[in-house]
């Protein structure tokens, strides 16, 4: 029987973007939109301590000037143990939709 997933569905997206590159806060929450996902900077903000006290995600502020602004923003990087919980995430819903798809009566999306 397969374990289910550690990470949301959430979470499985935020870790997949940063599986690609590191980025920014505001660079998460523009590819979280793309998927329908809003989130108040609150509750963005609290989704990302909560990856980085799983030690799946690393953050660390920045500081840029920016038109004579001094400009404070949190950039984020995946861990080892955050790309291992996302390969693991990834075969979960390949083997699910896999069995899915080949049950009777599976109507697909």
């Amino acid at each position: 029987m397969a374990e289910l997933p550690r990470l949301s569905h959430l979470q499985f997206l935020v870790v997949g973007l940063l599986s690609r590159e590191a980025m920014s806060g505001h660079e998460i929450r523009e590819r979280l939109r793309e998927f329908g996902a809003r989130k108040s900077g609150p509750a963005f903000y609290q989704l990302m301590a909560r990856l980085e006290e799983g030690d799946l995600v690393r953050g660390a502020y920045r500081q840029e000037v920016i038109e004579g602004q001094i400009i404070r923003e949190r950039h984020y990087r995946i861990t080892a143990g955050g790309s291992r919980a996302w390969e693991a995430s990834r075969r979960f819903y390949v083997r699910a939709i896999g069995a899915l798809a080949g049950s009777e009566g599976f109507a697909g999306a």
